[in-house]
């Protein structure tokens, strides 16, 4: 029998790195844990129990699942720029880019963040950086520190995030067993907090515990500069249980031996004060370092996924073609690492609050269309016709793997807030408006094979691109029509006095009913606009 082997889609003058598992694994801890922080937040908002059974439930739906499907994508076509060349290998074109746009979009509008929290928390300590000016020269620094290490190679970024997980993990195990030897309290008590229900207690808190497992499809992004590809699904096994348990184990150490559980919060207590607590001051401290080496190590890592998105994308013409140029010496996209540089020091001097709002929609779609993208490749690419990793086991197991974190995304759209529900429509749909520019700017992969990528000579677009741009915004309209419905009857209660506390006087997101109306008026012009489009698609590409 014939054995089908993806070739590696890489990209002229990319340089390549033989990697251990252990180094995808540390790639993967810093792109999508680099320590516990961030779930101090959700124990006060859902209690001591709701947070620690989410925690774990999470790891078996949600990060397991994906997990699994990205390990077989990479082992299948580890290319650079992954999940771009996944969805456009098994949808098209066009759902490709949007996959690539929203994935990397995402990265671009989030990398500021870290930057200005790693300031933040030396601020504590070092009052000169609460100037702003001075406080701008040291995120500036920063930002020119880690655009450095990037130039460098991915064997740099590679050993600095090495370096820093070995550190942040010794941080944590130590706030375990400090933690878990001066237990006081039950770490499940009380389960919910008093007078929350469990519908209530999950959707403060859902969106959060999603947002701490995502990442694991970034690493995808640098697989063309990896020599030995095997390695990735051998690093997932690896860092997926690292990650859970980097999360659960001192969390439940905190709990225990910290109180009280209300007090918790990024602006309350935390697992630092475990530390300083029992060992004394100084451990709390250190333990701030800690926290700043872990932001360091988020913002490494993105700036390394982030900047490989639109280098691809130029490569098939549809982003600026600039973008595609490599570092001769180093074999590093030096132009797309010096943009992310360059955007995220522009972003750093804003408020990130409702920049934040329109990036996790962003990350959840990709997870809608990644399953997508496996089950279509399984019919393409029989896993008995391969010689490379794969699931194991029955075709309903992996259509479980493929269906449940689709389902977890959807459902994570509508219980986080209506301005996050909003807004994301904004986002996502950028992804199609953007296409259209680009793909009518530089051709797109028309410009590579136009037999097998043929364009529509009315539109200037692919061959289909019509219907494509029709499903998607009748999808995503009826989607926002009847979402709008839920939301009107999940936060109508007490959404109006919410979001006009919020947000105060800022237009559309402080009226919570005018964003129901939105939501519904705008859906249902989505939904007939993509009836048109698709039936006008359908008579233009018969023609063309």
């Amino acid at each position: 029998m014939e054995r089908q082997t993806i070739r590696q889609d890489g990209v002229a003058g990319l340089k390549k790195h033989t990697m251990k598992p252990v180094q995808i694994a540390f790639m993967l801890f810093c792109l999508v844990a680099a320590g516990a922080f961030g779930i101090e937040e959700i124990i006060s908002m859902s209690g001591p129990g709701m947070t620690l059974a989410m925690l774990v439930i999470f790891a078996i739906i949600w990060a397991h699942p994906i997990s699994k499907v990205v390990s077989e994508l990479s082992a299948l076509m580890p290319s650079e720029g992954g999940i771009y060349v996944w969805v456009k290998e098994a949808l098209g074109e066009f759902w490709g880019f949007c996959m690539g746009w929203w994935g990397t979009l995402s990265i671009y509008l989030s990398t500021a963040t870290y930057v200005v929290l790693i300031v933040n928390y030396a601020a504590d300590y070092i009052p000169a950086l609460s100037d702003p000016w001075i406080g701008f020269l040291a995120k500036l620094a920063i930002v020119c520190i880690f655009i450095i290490i990037n130039l460098l190679g991915l064997k740099e970024v590679s050993a600095i995030n090495t370096i820093l997980s070995v550190l942040i993990l010794a941080a944590f195990a130590l706030v375990t067993v400090v933690g878990l030897a001066n237990w006081e309290y039950s770490p499940v008590q009380p389960f919910t907090p008093e007078g929350a229900g469990i519908l209530e207690s999950l959707g403060g808190s859902i969106c959060v515990v999603i947002w701490m497992y995502c990442g694991y499809e970034c690493v995808s992004n640098m697989a063309g500069e990896i020599e030995n590809p095997e390695v990735i699904p051998k690093g997932f096994r690896i860092a997926m249980p690292l990650i859970a348990l980097s999360y659960i184990l001192p969390t439940v150490a905190g709990l225990v031996s910290v109180g009280p559980w209300s007090g918790w919060g990024t602006e309350g207590l935390g697992y630092g004060d475990v530390l300083s607590t029992y060992l004394g001051y100084g451990w709390g401290v250190a333990f701030l370092v800690v926290a700043i080496a872990s932001q360091a190590a988020i913002f490494n890592s993105y700036i390394a996924a982030g900047s490989r998105g639109f280098f691809v994308m130029a490569d098939d013409h549809l982003c600026p073609g600039f973008l595609v140029k490599v570092s001769q010496k180093r074999g590093v996209p030096v132009l797309s690492i010096l943009l992310l540089g360059l955007v995220t020091a522009f972003m750093m001097n804003f408020n990130f609050d409702v920049l934040l709002v329109i990036v996790g929609p962003l990350a959840l779609m990709v997870y809608v269309i990644l399953g997508i993208a496996l089950l279509k490749i399984r019919k393409m690419y029989p896993v008995e016709k391969r010689d490379c990793w794969y699931i194991a086991g029955s075709n309903f197991k992996v259509a479980v793997y493929a269906l449940a974190p689709m389902i977890i995304a959807v459902i994570g759209l509508l219980v986080n807030g209506t301005e996050y529900f909003l807004l994301g429509f904004a986002s996502i749909g950028s992804g199609a408006v953007f296409y259209i520019i680009f793909k009518l700017l530089y051709g797109g992969l028309a410009k590579i094979d136009a037999d097998k990528y043929p364009l529509n000579p009315k539109t200037k677009l692919a061959k289909g691109d019509l219907q494509r741009l029709g499903a998607f915004a009748l999808a995503f309209g009826i989607y926002a029509f009847l979402g709008s419905f839920f939301l009107s009857w999940y936060e109508g209660s007490w959404g109006a006095e919410y979001y006009a506390d919020l947000y105060g006087d800022l237009f559309l997101m402080s009226d919570f009913w005018l964003m129901i109306k939105a939501g519904k008026i705008g859906g249902a012009v989505a939904a007939v606009l993509g009836a048109v489009l698709l039936a006008v698609g359908r008579k233009t590409d018969s023609a063309a």
